[in-house]
């Protein structure tokens, strides 16, 4: 399978400061990776050295076969945690404005930008100023500018930040629609459930190094599975089931208590709820919980989430 970007020991000091130490790893083309990771984990500083926007104090990088991402800058689209437009222009003239940059002709650039802004459902706002759009719609005008010359390769620094829920929704429909037309796609961001939704594969930093990288499965597999149990049974009665490696506790409206029990590496969760029916416990409601991404990121680095 072709590489859309790979990375091979890349480290970036600044003065005494590592802000990214050895990594490697690599983006199939096609692809949607997660690049995941508590905020100053080294993230943007990673995404601005696969871009060429910094140099790497070690190591080597690819993007799109080159050693050199700025030699195919115009087959990247690139969305930056540090947001901008000219707020006096239009949504059309932003983005046909950036098409242009990345040498599509003004007429194609504009009729690309007409047809993408009518598919997000901005039509009745594309010749009116910028400054006149709510957050999120300004925010897809902004994607779509890095979109419009329809990149092999799309690197989105923190997407989501500052969206409301909606428009976070509208957002992971644009990103998997990316990837349905072949293109590839690097996302960062530190809430977990977008990447669960959406990735192929994730890579997850803390202190500025690599400690995952793999399919989500096998991420939550890190995590430990758990049972919740509900009823007049206390802490200490849940704790010595067989299995329990940790209990977690708390009221519930009717006078009863849920326990939130997580089980042993290994351990099988039917082996503690026979236990629990033998000793006649006052259990009225029990399931099982299989771990998230996000149970894997507490533990994979180390509860900086």
């Amino acid at each position: 399978m072709t590489t859309a970007l790979s990375l091979d020991g890349v480290s970036k000091r600044y003065g005494d400061f590592h802000a990214v130490r050895d990594v490697s790893f690599s983006v199939p083309q096609g692809r949607i990776c997660g690049f995941l990771g508590p905020n100053g984990a080294g993230k943007t500083s990673t995404i601005r050295m696969a871009l060429g926007l910094i140099a790497p104090s070690e190591g080597r990088i690819s993007v799109l076969g080159s050693d050199d991402a700025r030699k195919v800058r115009d087959r990247i689209g690139f969305l930056p945690e540090e947001r901008g437009l000219y707020k006096r222009m239009t949504p059309v003239d932003a983005i046909a404005f950036f098409a242009g940059l990345k040498g599509i002709g003004d007429g194609e650039a504009r009729k690309r930008a007409r047809v993408m802004l009518e598919g997000q459902g901005l039509g009745p706002f594309m010749n009116k100023p910028i400054q006149a759009l709510s957050k999120g719609m300004a925010q897809k005008v902004q994607l779509l500018s890095a979109l419009a010359h329809e990149p092999d390769l799309v690197v989105l620094d923190e997407p989501f930040s500052g969206l409301d829920p909606v428009n976070q929704q509208a957002l992971e429909g644009m990103i998997r629609g990316i990837a349905e037309r072949g293109a590839t796609v690097l996302f960062s961001t530190h809430v977990m459930q977008h990447a669960e939704r959406l990735c192929d594969r994730v890579v997850l930093m803390a202190r500025g190094r690599k400690v995952f990288d793999g399919d989500v499965a096998e991420a939550r597999r890190a995590a430990p599975r758990a049972l919740v149990l509900e009823g007049d049974l206390t802490a200490t009665e849940v704790a010595a089931l067989p299995g329990i490696a940790a209990v977690a506790t708390e009221p519930l409206p009717d006078g009863g208590l849920r326990h939130v029990a997580t089980l042993a590496p290994g351990a099988d969760g039917q082996a503690a709820l026979k236990a629990a029916f033998a000793g006649d416990l006052a259990l009225k409601r029990f399931e099982a919980r299989e771990p998230s991404l996000h149970d894997a990121f507490i533990v994979l680095t180390g509860g900086q989430a």
